[in-house]
């Protein structure tokens, strides 16, 4: 533990995260109630097989993504084959090579076919030339860090950590820090390594972030503030403890007196869903602070 830190290392994870459930992962049996009356009530242990309404498939979506690079060739197959057929019949057809289009009404069609030809070439360099960017997950450069303030009473040790386990599993969620008052809270996931001290994780400075511009906005809007590429925001300065190559940050306020901020290692990695999840667990978590900070309040002891 660094020295002036109040964090004490975290060994256990005493909850069960939750879990995303497929609508489709258990089985379901549906019957109508005229079937039930024909044939009688089925007798079993609810295992039969799911009768419901089944997803279409997209075959040509299917067949284009599977050949993508067949389908961005396919102008230039086109243009190539429809301008060597147009020059081919112009030739065997005995017209002038050079001819006034007003006089002639295969040369009028023949400009036509060529500047369509044409245009299916170009089509299909842009084509080529331009694909889209694949966004994929990365390893978090950094060390691991588990770190709790000792001023945390036990009981709500439990859930801080099923608030780490939960985010971690279900989203892209890979760096986790809780700040609350003027005290970190908690420091868990993959977190940035000390220049001065080897191997150990950087500290947050909970009046440095206090100070930026990232918590103000968020503590003034009371809304969610999501960063979808960490990398285009010139606030990331704000945040040294998260790894280097942190793709995207969430930045949630815990009522007018803390702020959650969870680190992810995909671009956009964060879905709607996501955000909305991530809201409710602050808004328990905050819950559960507040009922602490009154409790110590109101028994003379130091709030956290």
């Amino acid at each position: 533990m660094e020295t002036g830190s109040l964090l004490r290392p975290v060994s256990c994870f005493p909850m069960t995260p939750l879990r995303l459930i497929s609508p489709f992962s258990t089985s379901i049996k549906a019957s109508s109630s005229s079937s039930l009356q024909g044939k009688g009530k089925e007798k079993g242990n609810g295992s039969g097989v799911y009768k419901g309404p089944k997803p279409k498939r997209d075959l040509v979506g299917e067949w284009v993504s599977n050949n993508d690079n067949t389908v961005r060739q396919l102008p230039i197959i086109v243009g190539g084959l429809s301008l060597f057929t147009t020059l081919l019949n112009r030739t065997l057809s005995g017209v002038a090579p050079f001819s006034d289009a007003s006089s002639s009404s295969q040369s009028r069609t023949d400009i036509l076919t060529l500047g369509l030809a044409v245009t299916n070439l170009l089509a299909g360099l842009v084509w080529l030339s331009i694909r889209p960017k694949y966004i994929s997950a990365v390893t978090p450069q950094g060390v691991e860090c588990r770190r709790i303030s000792s001023d945390i009473p036990d009981c709500v040790v439990p859930e801080l950590i099923w608030a780490w386990e939960s985010l971690s599993v279900i989203t892209c969620c890979r760096s986790f820090v809780i700040v609350y008052g003027n005290n970190c809270l908690l420091q868990i996931g993959i977190a940035s390594e000390s220049l001065t001290n080897c191997g150990d994780a950087v500290v947050v400075d909970p009046t440095r972030l206090i100070q930026g511009s990232l918590y103000q906005g968020v503590i003034k809007s009371g809304t969610q503030s999501y960063l979808a590429n960490l990398s285009l925001y010139p606030g990331r300065s704000e945040l040294p403890f998260l790894p280097s190559n942190t793709q995207a940050v969430i930045l949630q306020p815990l009522g007018e007196k803390g702020i959650a901020i969870i680190g992810g290692d995909t671009v956009r990695g964060f879905t709607t869903v996501d955000q909305a999840w991530i809201t409710l667990i602050a808004e328990k978590l905050d819950a559960s602070f507040s009922k602490i900070r009154s409790m110590s309040t109101s028994n003379g002891e130091a709030n956290f």
